[in-house]
């Protein structure tokens, strides 16, 4: 079986809600990154064999297969083809997964693969919420509510059951989610997120032109009293709003390739996709995925947590990478080192791709050789992946 590797890994800056990105298409959004792809990497524009997106709600400006339009938005030939991949928080990241599947088979042998999300335009739930006022249903049919009669799935109580469960307490939260913030703040000072961003020519609502060239949910001047003055989002619960990730605009895309594909075509070497896996959780907790997933991922390896020199483990909230770190022995120092989504942001379809090109960059950035990458879905799933970043002598 061929090695799938990653050639390629660009990101938008995240906008927030109704915020600088918000006048921009999904659609068009993901072409500019699969644009960049193709400029930065130098891949003939007919030599993609697939283009697989992520996004959550596939309804409006997403809907009618977004990954087929974003391959027909951007400078790809028209016969490649695109599709798209709903696994909620993680969409873009098993995109990522079926793309290496893909290439390390031998079926295809270079797939750009990623993940928008609009959610300024495309409203998270939008899609459930449809359903229910034009009469086509909701998604917990009979058999469902047979096996967890009268509990509607939520997020929100997920994420309150796993702070519980793993003892995290509020000052934990607070503490991680001003963390997440200062992070996030030094990175972009340092220019850290500079190679990895494609600056997008925007218009503000004065009509006035700019460039988007920062992620826009930073809070600099965050600070521990700010993070405790917030009220709990349940009554007698843990999590706020300033520990629950930020509704964002974005997108990113990595392109994944095999052997054959990076010797006829010459595309640089960025890392390899060592190992993978994608789990199933209770979808009471919902959120506890990524420590299953972890655990299997590094099985598979034949590696031990503190064999990883960096981790990204989505911040949905921050009970998530919290409790994850707890239950897997993890070192904090190693965690999302540029922040998380609660300070950069959760474009839900987007995400994966988005952690996972940061994750490439840092690895480059710190001479690291191996990166874990885990994300809880929603349903009570979670993807995880380990990569090998490859030095130029490897490559």
């Amino acid at each position: 079986m061929a090695d799938a590797y990653i050639v390629g890994a660009v990101r938008t800056a995240t906008g927030r809600k109704k915020g600088r990105l918000s006048n921009l298409h999904p659609v068009d959004m993901g072409a500019i990154v699969v644009d960049e792809l193709v400029d930065r990497t130098g891949i003939p524009t007919g030599a993609v064999d697939d283009v697989i997106f992520g996004v959550v709600m596939q309804i409006g400006a997403q809907a009618s297969n977004l990954g087929r339009n974003v391959s027909l938005s951007s400078k790809l030939d028209l016969e490649v083809p695109g599709t798209t991949v709903d696994r909620q928080c993680g969409s873009s990241l098993q995109a990522i997964q079926f793309a290496a599947q893909a290439v390390m088979s031998g079926t295809q042998d270079v797939v750009i693969a990623g993940g928008v999300e609009a959610m300024s335009t495309v409203e998270i739930g939008s899609n459930v919420r449809d359903g229910l006022e034009h009469g086509r249903g909701k998604p917990k049919g009979e058999r469902l509510e047979v096996q967890y009669p009268g509990i509607q799935f939520s997020q929100f109580d997920g994420a309150e059951l796993l702070a519980e469960k793993y003892e995290v307490s509020r000052d934990e939260l607070d503490a991680f989610g001003l963390a997440s913030h200062q992070r996030a703040a030094a990175a972009t000072e340092k220019g850290y997120f500079k190679d990895e961003i494609v600056p997008i020519n925007i218009k503000l609502e004065d009509g006035s032109a700019d460039v988007h060239t920062a992620d826009e949910g930073i809070r600099a001047e965050a600070s521990l009293e700010g993070m405790q003055s917030l009220n709990p989002l349940r009554e007698g619960g843990v999590i706020t709003a300033g520990t629950a990730s930020q509704i964002s605009d974005g997108s990113a895309a990595i392109l994944v390739a095999n052997e054959d594909a990076i010797k006829k075509y010459n595309l640089p070497v960025r890392a390899k996709i060592h190992s993978l896996a994608v789990v199933g959780s209770d979808p009471v907790i919902m959120l506890e995925g990524p420590i299953p997933a972890t655990k299997k991922v590094l099985e598979k390896a034949g590696l031990g947590i503190d064999d990883m020199d960096l981790y990204e483990v989505n911040e949905a909230f921050g009970s998530v990478p919290l409790a994850w770190a707890k239950a897997v022995n993890a070192d904090l120092d190693k965690l999302n080192v540029n922040g998380g989504a609660q300070a950069l942001g959760h474009p839900l379809g987007g995400t994966g791709a988005k952690l996972m090109t940061t994750l490439v960059h840092e690895l480059e950035r710190r001479e690291g050789r191996y990166g874990l990458i885990s994300i809880c879905e929603g349903g009570g799933t979670a993807n995880a992946m380990i990569i090998e970043r490859m030095s130029s002598v490897e490559s």
